[in-house]
């Protein structure tokens, strides 16, 4: 795992949606709306686990459990080759449950920005410029997921792949930020919110707007994707 230590971080964007690109493809939301109001936010420490959990890890816990596998594994066993690729078509449940058996938990949303934008408030886990060379994104040429820790000079300050390859799942539900004037149908205790971007096919999908670091996505935590995966955090 890696230590975060406590400390202000800079959360959200006040990023304005000038193209109304949001209309073009269809959005469900006006994007960066729910980003707003940038703001500073004070956080204890905290550990974030280095990579997304695996499917040979994942297996394990469902061995051990006897918890239903995900749709991609065949007979209760992981895909030939796909050992170390992240994890996914879980939903938010069956990820909170194997942290908790890892003796673990799930990241809050605050938690994942801070490690995946550090504290100098960085668009993207590596700086402010987009880079498809750095993550496995709709426009980096792979056409599937890949093995964790693929992208070295894609890193955060500390962790790997919080940008590309799979989402991930966060602790929260989908809020507004304090201070937000935005109002959204789905904010409450109605969706569980999901971080980092997937490889996500082609397309509008891969835009680089939905691989910055402050970018909010939230389905209900009963459904799973095929690109939607997680990791652990943990309290000192």
């Amino acid at each position: 795992m890696v230590a975060v230590p406590a400390g202000e971080f800079i959360r959200g964007s006040d990023k304005v949606d000038a193209d109304r690109q949001g209309e073009e493809f269809g959005s469900a939301k006006p994007w960066y709306l729910d980003e707003h109001p940038q703001h500073k936010m004070h956080l204890p420490a905290f550990y974030i686990d280095r990579y997304e959990i695996t499917n040979a890890q994942y297996k394990t816990f469902i061995d051990a459990t006897r918890s239903r596998p995900p749709v991609s594994f065949f007979i209760r066993s992981v895909p030939p080759g796909r050992e170390n690729h992240p994890v996914t078509d879980v939903n938010w449940y069956d990820a909170d449950r194997y942290c908790k058996w890892a003796g673990k938990r799930l990241p809050t949303e605050a938690e994942w920005e801070k490690a995946a934008r550090g504290t100098d408030g960085r668009e993207f886990p590596w700086g402010n410029a987009y880079d498809n060379k750095k993550l496995n994104a709709g426009d980096s040429g792979f056409g599937d997921i890949v093995p964790i820790g693929s992208f070295k000079a894609g890193a955060s300050p500390g962790a790997m792949d919080m940008s590309g390859n799979v989402w991930e799942w966060t602790a929260d539900w989908y809020q507004p930020y304090p201070g937000s004037t935005y109002k959204h149908p789905n904010f409450g205790e109605k969706q569980k919110v999901f971080r980092g971007g997937g490889w996500g096919g082609q397309g509008h999908f891969s835009l680089p707007l939905f691989y910055r670091t402050t970018y909010r996505s939230s389905i209900p935590p009963e459904e799973a994707y095929a690109d939607l995966g997680f990791r652990c955090a943990k309290s000192p």
